[in-house]
């Protein structure tokens, strides 16, 4: 009898789970195998940063997500004793209705994607590792092997290698991880006895070195991290006494560390594919990229690689766009993952920050930043908005029509500024419900609906206006939502099924809809998409 399942998943932390529920949620049949025997204990990745809890909000998990968090608002920075600043989170140019990173333990995250996966007809298959495969244009031959030892053949149609650091998949596919080894750093979890708001991250600077605190919610925890080194193996006492004599000469207050739930000593490395898949085959998360956790985006990047993959994948599995489509997945994350290994490097330099000079330096440069507000707020958008994942874009992508300088969101740019810009509004609450739709959705005005073509079964089309009039009627009575979209009198805005916009036009009568659409490869077989 021949499996049903037609995409195969390898791997099932964070982004193997949310690769396998976006295709189950779109009414592919997915099989989801980890090679460990049980879920993980203990948690590598712990910040989620807003722009993946928006996209938890559009798979529908973001309440079960938020009840594990500590929600973080800032990041301050200590130098020998004395606090040199706080930055708060600022995101006033990139509206959010998740202004805030929340801290949640890998654990957590995972236990609360598996629910969700399970609600949708799909369970891990603990202890089944993929020992190999090999693929033609038709599809994807697997060999598993399981925990007694048998192993099983099977063809699927598609293959995607959420695996790892270590990924099989991507080894078997011969993609090189190209890039560079960085330092040895040491992670600690346990109870901290110290007197510090829990809504920040800590940088602590010694003098000669700096180290990391990251409030976890629940316990009095943190997570610890030490820019040097330790061997691995050394008793847990003795990394909670090192932990403590840093900490408070470095924050100028008593802080006891308690013996740690959890350490690791880790070299990490700074290195990516130069392709995200080749054939019927695709990787994502740390198979396709490892670098340093200094700012908490390797899970983040996964999860968000995961979600674009998910919606071309279907859409072509099910016979509603050309192959072509998922081309676009290598050419939209590649550069995201380029840019991101720039960052992290960054990010890395200063967050260990060595330099002989910094104990002078610091009190100075930090001094200036905090006592020149229009500086301050620069630094606070630049930094805590990098890290957050909401300036991330596709300007370049082949589904990206370029558009004139309107205002709302640009082509390639998210979509979720909507709801974001007045969660309270009931047209931005719409919006943001709006956006949990599997399909593409067209946005119109009420006099630009003549134009506009019909809903099918990849095609969502809301009329935004009072709620009246027009097809999918999508109250917006205060004309908040249209306002932060950008959209005046018979207007429209296309948007991508992970929130971002494609293509934007000031009429529908041309061929700018018609030409966005084809674009993504979208096949016409109702005849919906209008005529130029």
């Amino acid at each position: 009898m021949a499996d049903p399942t037609q995409v195969l998943v390898a791997g099932a932390g964070p982004v193997g789970l949310t690769a396998a529920h976006e295709f189950a949620r779109r009414g592919l049949r997915v099989r989801l195998i980890d090679a460990a025997p049980r879920p993980a204990t203990t948690s590598r990745a712990v910040a989620t940063h807003p722009r993946t809890l928006e996209t938890y909000d559009q798979m529908g998990v973001i309440e079960e997500i938020l009840e594990n968090a500590q929600q973080i608002r800032a990041f301050t920075m200590f130098s020998r004793g004395r606090r040199l600043v706080r930055l708060d989170a600022d995101y006033t140019t990139m509206p959010t209705r998740f202004p805030f990173t929340a801290i949640v333990e890998q654990v957590d995250t995972e236990a609360v994607l598996r629910s969700a996966v399970a609600r949708l007809g799909v369970d891990v298959e603990w202890e089944t590792r993929l020992t190999g495969f090999s693929q033609d244009a038709e599809g994807v031959d697997v060999t598993l092997e399981h925990a007694d030892g048998t192993t099983e053949s099977t063809r699927v149609p598609w293959l995607v290698g959420c695996d790892g650091g270590h990924s099989t998949v991507r080894k078997l596919l011969g993609l090189p991880l190209l890039g560079e080894s960085s330092e040895t750093w040491m992670l600690a979890d346990a109870p901290v006895d110290v007197d510090l708001p829990r809504d920040s991250i800590y940088w602590v600077h010694t003098g000669s070195q700096a180290l990391m605190m990251v409030p976890f919610r629940r316990g009095g925890r943190w997570r610890l991290l030490d820019t040097t080194t330790a061997e691995p193996g050394t008793d847990a006492a003795v990394i909670a006494d090192r932990f403590t004599r840093k900490l408070g000469p470095g924050l100028g207050r008593s802080a006891r560390v308690r013996t740690p739930t959890w350490t690791s000593v880790f070299t990490f490395q700074q290195r990516m594919v130069p392709r995200m898949g080749e054939g019927r085959v695709f990787v994502a998360g740390d198979a396709a990229h490892v670098h340093s956790p200094a700012s908490g985006q390797g899970m983040n990047t996964g999860v968000q690689e995961a979600y674009n993959l998910a919606w071309k994948l279907a859409l072509v599995a099910e016979g509603h766009a050309e192959r072509e489509l998922l081309d676009s997945y290598s050419l939209e994350r590649v550069p995201i993952g380029e840019r991101l290994l720039g960052s992290t490097k960054k990010a890395t330099f200063l967050v260990q920050l060595k330099n002989a000079f910094a104990p002078i330096a610091l009190p100075v440069v930090f001094g200036l930043i905090r006592n020149v507000p229009p500086l301050r707020r620069k630094v606070q958008r630049q930094v805590l908005g990098g890290i957050s994942g909401l300036q991330l874009d596709y300007p370049d992508s082949p589904l990206t029509r370029p558009a004139a300088a309107d205002a709302g969101p640009r082509p390639g740019t998210r979509a979720s500024v909507g709801s974001g810009a007045d969660p309270a509004d009931p047209g931005c609450r719409a919006w943001a419900e709006e956006l949990r739709d599997t399909r593409w959705t067209l946005a119109v005005t009420p006099d630009a609906v003549a134009g506009a073509p019909a809903a099918n079964t990849w095609l969502s089309v809301r009329t935004l206006g009072d709620g009246s009039q027009g097809p999918g009627p999508l109250a917006d009575p205060n004309g908040r939502l249209r306002a932060a979209l950008g959209l005046a009198s018979g207007g429209w805005l296309l948007v991508r099924p992970d929130g971002y916009v494609a293509a934007r036009g000031r009429a529908l009568g041309g061929a700018d809809l018609r030409q966005a659409l084809a674009a993504a490869g979208l096949r016409d077989e109702q005849h919906v998409l209008p005529h130029s």
